[in-house]
């Protein structure tokens, strides 16, 4: 109805006038009285608590045992326990379900906010959330939602098994595979993923998987697989710089035998599933950048207006203003970019290029935040 008074107007009086001035005067006098656009950074009144309860969480439970995780390169199981009990792993699950119901900007907003205290733990609830919870939500069965969906929500961790050693940024290169049985009640997986965050952890695996090689990447397949399944081997962690607490490990799948019940969606299906969720993946990660970007300033700020130097705080010097203006500035933008990418998804208006631009520049500005902030 707007949107057609819009047209009507607009179209009406250029065809008189021409005049932008009163093309302009038409629709603010006519239209944009009804028309209430809320800034991208203000959330509804579930968002923001959302929000608050995830940074209290973090800063009064994940803090105190964020430098023990990364010393001993794992996440401690209550850590991992305390993010179930406090619903952030099962935030966009129906209640039905035994999920918080959550909205994708409560999502994302949970991720920040762990993300700026410790983004190791933010990568397993991101990836938890955004990938695998929502790969069953959406693609799932009736009967694999109400099988999955509230071990998701409730106590068991996912992992998402999609990149392998000749298969990374071409993930559709995948030299796993998924034999049928000749009577097609199951399939057999071979294969070996690398790369896989949160295997030692998980006890389900989304495992993406050819079911016949012959037709390319149309024959990528996607399977949920339980963990403690016969003939998957977890390898050893990778030794990181950063993230360490986060496991990175190689996934061996040898002869696993998975229902043919357990294929998530269509067979054949898997390569358009993956593209999918990993567009608004993109968003995810954006989140955990924004906020590895706000912490390092939380960790920077006040230090520097505690030292003194010439008897000024070196906050005050101008040429460190200049500095920490530039770098407030680039982590707004990125929030910007990143809540706009997340009202474009829930809206169901095209949000592609907008996940990939943020998840850019979020990277390139948490890299920035963290190097300056290591230098002030």
């Amino acid at each position: 109805m707007i949107l057609a008074t819009i047209s009507r107007c607009a179209v009406a009086t250029f065809r008189r006038s021409h005049s932008i001035r009163q093309l302009s005067s038409v629709i603010t006098s006519d239209v944009c009285e009804d028309i209430v656009h809320g800034p991208l950074t203000t959330f509804s009144e579930d968002e923001e608590m959302t929000r608050d309860a995830a940074k209290q969480w973090a800063q009064e439970k994940l803090k105190p045992l964020v430098r023990r995780m990364d010393d001993e390169c794992k996440l401690l199981p209550e850590v991992i326990e305390s993010l179930f009990q406090q619903g952030f792993m099962g935030m966009e699950i129906e209640e039905e379900y035994g999920g918080s119901g959550l909205n994708f900007t409560s999502a994302c907003l949970v991720i920040e906010e762990i993300s700026r205290v410790d983004p190791s733990v933010a990568i397993l609830a991101d990836i938890h959330n955004t990938l695998t919870n929502n790969a069953v939500r959406f693609w799932g069965s009736p009967t694999q939602k109400s099988k999955w969906l509230p071990r998701l929500a409730y106590g068991t961790v996912s992992s998402f098994a999609l990149s392998e050693a000749n298969s990374g940024s071409d993930a559709f290169a995948m030299k796993t595979t998924a034999t049928p049985s000749k009577d097609g009640s199951h399939y057999t997986l071979n294969g070996s993923k690398l790369w896989i965050s949160n295997a030692p952890e998980a006890g389900v695996f989304l495992v993406f998987a050819n079911a016949d090689p012959s037709k390319g990447y149309k024959g990528i397949t996607a399977f949920l697989v339980d963990a403690n399944t016969d003939g998957i081997t977890v390898g050893k962690p990778e030794k990181k710089l950063g993230l360490r607490a986060s496991a990175t490990c190689p996934v061996v799948f040898e002869n696993v035998k998975v229902d043919a019940d357990d294929i998530l969606g269509d067979i054949g299906q898997g390569y358009k599933y993956c593209i999918n969720i990993l567009n608004e993946g993109r968003i995810g990660i954006a989140a955990q950048q924004i906020g590895i970007a706000k912490g390092c300033l939380d960790i920077a700020m006040p230090y520097m207006m505690e030292r003194t130097q010439f008897d000024t705080k070196i906050a005050d010097f101008q040429g460190m203003q200049h500095q920490y203006a530039q770098i407030a500035t680039e982590v707004h933008a990125a929030e910007l970019m990143a809540y706009n990418a997340c009202r474009l998804k829930e809206s169901g208006l095209p949000f592609i290029k907008q996940a990939s631009m943020v998840k850019l520049y979020s990277s390139q500005v948490a890299e920035r935040a963290a190097s300056k902030t290591i230098e002030w």
